[in-house]
């Protein structure tokens, strides 16, 4: 990357500390948002991305590991955007109904196994997407962690915008990690 990228990629990062999704499911209403802690063996919060865990690599989850959620939560979500992506933010992972006593995801995890589900991702496929931005482009990825207070009567194979409906009200405490990836 060259130099101006660099201060243009930092400057935008300054500027834009906080933003992720476009959509954002509410909280329980009459509660208090509470947060959860969400880390990665594989790179630090504002780090880079290992190729492994993008479509360059072998295009597997990273491990995930969250604090514990609050009580009255039922189940936890995992959803992975790119806010940066040419035509607007890009969905590269939608996992839910995951078990409320579940704290981590291992690399290559798989949600069915574990009693989660997951919806389909911007690729038009279910399952995780890695991170593909267009060449010479740096891109931000944020890891979502959501727990709920209820499971979600989203589908199998649901789409963004439903499974984010589907949790409109659920919200009890939330979290991210953001890493970043460029070709």
């Amino acid at each position: 990357m060259e130099a101006w990228q660099t201060m243009l990629f930092g400057l935008t990062l300054t500027a834009c500390n906080g933003c992720g999704s476009a959509s954002h499911p509410s909280s329980v209403p009459g509660t208090t948002l509470a947060s959860i802690s969400v880390t990665s063996k594989a790179f630090g919060n504002g780090g880079a991305i290992p190729v492994d865990y993008s479509c360059d690599g072998a295009g597997k989850s990273p491990p995930l590991t969250w604090s514990a959620p609050p009580e009255g939560t039922k189940t936890m979500a995992v959803i992975l955007d790119d806010p940066d992506a040419p035509g607007g933010t890009f969905t590269h992972w939608v996992a839910f109904n995951i078990p409320a006593a579940t704290l981590a995801l291992s690399e290559g995890a798989d949600v069915a196994a574990l009693g989660g589900e997951e919806g389909s991702n911007g690729f038009d496929r279910p399952g995780y997407g890695g991170p593909c931005p267009p060449r010479r482009e740096m891109h931000r990825y944020y890891f979502h962690v959501y727990a709920l207070d209820a499971p979600l009567t989203a589908r199998p194979g649901a789409s963004r915008d439903e499974v984010d409906a589907a949790m409109q009200h659920k919200v009890l405490a939330e979290g991210a990690l953001m890493g970043t990836f460029a070709h």
